[in-house]
């Protein structure tokens, strides 16, 4: 296997790096999103990058990490200089280009270059194989993916809806906090 993963410059090519590991993580449930080998110094990063309908746990990257690694260990695809593996799921960042992606961010913010118009910024309804519908501040509209650039998932900060906020209570110290008496604070010290 040494040398079939190499370009015609002899660097380690992604894609077939890509080919080799995808089987891997198809078997363990999960989509490939990306595969990256990085130089530096003496030392290589390989960043793999797994995505499911399901999201994906610490159990999942740590089992999927275990077998690339047995695998590229024992074909040696790598070659004789050591490597950092790193597995991970795709980051808040990560641009929405494929139909899954779009699925997988429904309810999310998003923002993307439609074609014909300027960017549009709304909330995924649904996602289909064909298009997105957006909620946007003019009503529901639909787009086909052929009509959009790559979307981008906006982070929203604010405050959280009330009703929201009871999944996050705890009754019991609520309830402490209400009731106990404090008293004075005891002098001396500097007040923090």
């Amino acid at each position: 296997m040494p040398g079939s993963l190499r370009s015609a410059a002899g660097k380690v090519d992604d894609r077939k790096l890509a080919v080799l590991i995808e089987p891997v993580v198809a078997a363990a449930g999960l989509d490939l999103e990306s595969v990256r080998l990085t130089v530096a110094g003496k030392r290589r990063k390989l960043a793999v990058i797994v995505d499911s309908d399901c999201g994906v746990s610490l159990d999942d990257t740590a089992d999927v990490s275990r077998e690339i690694s047995a695998l590229l260990d024992a074909g040696n695809a790598l070659g004789e200089v050591p490597y950092t593996l790193e597995v991970s799921s795709p980051g808040i960042d990560r641009p929405l280009t494929e139909p899954r992606h779009w699925r997988r961010a429904r309810g999310r913010l998003v923002r993307v270059k439609v074609a014909h118009e300027d960017a549009v910024e709304g909330r995924i309804l649904a996602a289909d194989a064909d298009g997105v519908t957006l909620g946007l501040a003019g009503g529901d509209r639909r787009f086909p993916y052929a009509s959009m650039g790559a979307g981008s998932v906006q982070v929203e900060f604010g405050r959280i809806p009330d009703a929201e906020l009871d999944d996050f209570s705890d009754p019991e110290f609520d309830e402490t906090v209400l009731t106990e008496d404090t008293g004075d604070l005891e002098a001396g010290g500097d007040g923090h």
